[in-house]
């Protein structure tokens, strides 16, 4: 019986925790901080930008690079979340980003690590 409830009380601090991680990264692009959407990162991250070919397997701090020059050059300064799935330790979020224009989709696919969410794809459009 000790068992059981120190199993369930490990499942639900690791639920809480990856929910947090999630939490952050909203906050992170209802913000417009692409430095902080970056510490989201897994070390490799595949990229797809508007006009731009798919750059796949982008080192964590080139991908933060990529990522908070965009946000500049678009004048990118908030995130309406559509929607979110999760199946298995994959989970995707889809939403707009927000700027002075008509913004732009996006798609973020995380991966569940260790008990954190991890981005390892970003698609803009």
């Amino acid at each position: 019986m000790k068992w059981m409830m120190l199993f369930l009380v490990l499942a639900a601090s690791n639920t809480l925790s990856a929910q947090q991680d999630v939490g952050e990264l909203l906050s992170a692009l209802k913000t417009g901080n692409a430095q902080q959407v970056a510490e989201h990162f897994d070390a490799m991250v595949d990229l797809k930008f508007p006009e731009k070919d798919e750059i796949k397997n982008v080192g964590k701090n080139q991908a933060e690079i990529a990522l908070r020059n965009f946000f500049t050059e678009n004048n990118i300064r908030g995130f309406e979340k559509v929607s979110d799935r999760e199946i298995g330790n994959t989970m995707y979020m889809t939403g707009r980003l927000l700027n002075d224009g008509k913004g732009f989709s996006a798609t973020f696919m995380l991966r569940l690590i260790r008990g954190k969410h991890y981005i390892i794809t970003v698609r803009i459009n």
